[in-house]
């Protein structure tokens, strides 16, 4: 194998399969990445069994071949190369690196041992435009459960309804929803698990990539769906998961239809007042009230600490229906807040047993956060 590329170009390549690549102490080879030169083509992969990645980088073939080295020392080395032409040639079982003044010789090991990466059918496929499905992603992701109790929750929900994509998740203490336009020819209703490892690093890699490395003439994100893999399209890169296997619960049961009161408040002035209040919540506990005194047209924030002492914040609010209140966790509110577009929120209280919605005013954006109440 032989082939010659550009600094920034293996750069690049290098940044989107490298993070796949771990510590893995009982099988090596998933360190390494692959580089594989056939027809032309120069591809770049890294798998850890759960995930894999494939990148085609612009260069030169010299001389077809496969070849796998340590992710981080190949990585680490082309970064600290010049910015120039860069030459790659096996010898061996040796990578040879030579950019002008500076040659280096990396040990690797055959490309025979690297696992298959899987193949998903390319046949029907999903399509979204990519800054709104970053966005999407972004908005539910970090309300998986972090605990594996309950694989199912481990992952994201995506449920494809004609040119519709709803994404939820829960943790079972709060629940995030966002509903997305997509395009298909698939009308066929399909419910999947994504694990949220795989969307936190598909945003990794989807905020990394140079906007000129794409030629998509829509700037479109295409996903493919097998048995139980999903495979994601951008540009060079593709990323292909398994699924989780399961049922996930039926969530919309704890949504409330209705609610006894209702406020709209400046989004930004109630994370201010959520921050300071948190400084006086309890040690594990994380509670600060909500309080909706009647006809006041006031969101009163406030906590209270043996340990630290207390703080009452009053916002303006537009609040309508009866006197209310309720005990949130100010992490799961912070959470939700710095989710949610515009300007304004809007709260829906029923009363300190029930789920609390928050959602943007006049539901724009299509995105729905629940927390459920600190019972005292």
């Amino acid at each position: 194998m032989k082939i010659l590329s550009l600094q920034e170009n293996l750069k690049q390549g290098l940044f989107v399969v490298g993070h796949i690549a771990g510590k893995n102490v009982n099988l090596p080879i998933l360190n390494n990445i692959m580089i594989k030169a056939s027809n032309g083509i120069i591809k770049i992969s890294a798998t850890n069994l759960e995930i894999g990645v494939v990148t085609t980088i612009r260069g030169k073939v010299e001389e077809e071949g496969s070849f796998t080295v340590n992710s981080k020392i190949i990585s680490e080395c082309v970064n600290l190369l010049p910015n120039k032409k860069v030459e790659i040639e096996l010898k061996e079982n040796n990578l040879l690196v030579d950019s002008e003044s500076c040659k280096v010789k990396i040990t690797g090991q055959s490309a025979e041992d690297f696992p298959l990466i899987p193949d998903v059918d390319k046949k029907n496929y999903y399509s979204a435009q990519i800054e709104e499905f970053k966005k999407a992603v972004s908005q539910v992701v970090f309300a998986v459960s972090l605990s594996e109790s309950k694989i199912e929750l481990s992952g994201v929900l995506f449920s494809f309804n004609n040119n519709n994509l709803i994404l939820a998740s829960t943790d079972s203490y709060r629940l995030a929803e966002k509903e997305l336009n997509i395009k298909t020819i698939n009308i066929e209703e399909i419910k999947i698990i994504v694990p949220a490892k795989t969307l936190q690093e598909l945003i990794r890699i989807l905020s990394g990539v140079q906007a000129d490395s794409v030629n998509e003439e829509n700037n479109e994100i295409k996903f493919y769906i097998s048995d139980n893999q999903i495979l994601f399209t951008y540009g060079a890169v593709e990323l292909v998961s398994r699924l989780i296997e399961g049922q996930y619960p039926d969530y919309q049961q704890i949504i409330p239809i209705v609610s006894k009161t209702q406020a709209l408040v400046d989004r930004a002035e109630l994370i201010r007042a959520t921050k300071l209040a948190s400084l006086f919540s309890k040690t594990n506990i994380n509670d600060i009230n909500l309080d909706f005194p009647k006809e006041k047209n006031q969101l009163v924030v406030s906590a209270v600490s043996g340990q630290t002492g207390e703080n009452v914040t009053n916002l303006e609010a537009k609040v309508s229906g009866e006197d209310n209140s309720i005990v949130v966790n100010y992490r799961y509110l912070l959470d939700g807040l710095s989710n949610i577009e515009g300007e304004i929120v809007k709260l829906e209280i029923i009363d300190n047993n029930t789920p609390c919605i928050i959602r943007a005013e006049n539901n724009a954006g299509d995105y729905l956060y629940i927390i459920m109440p600190i019972k005292q």
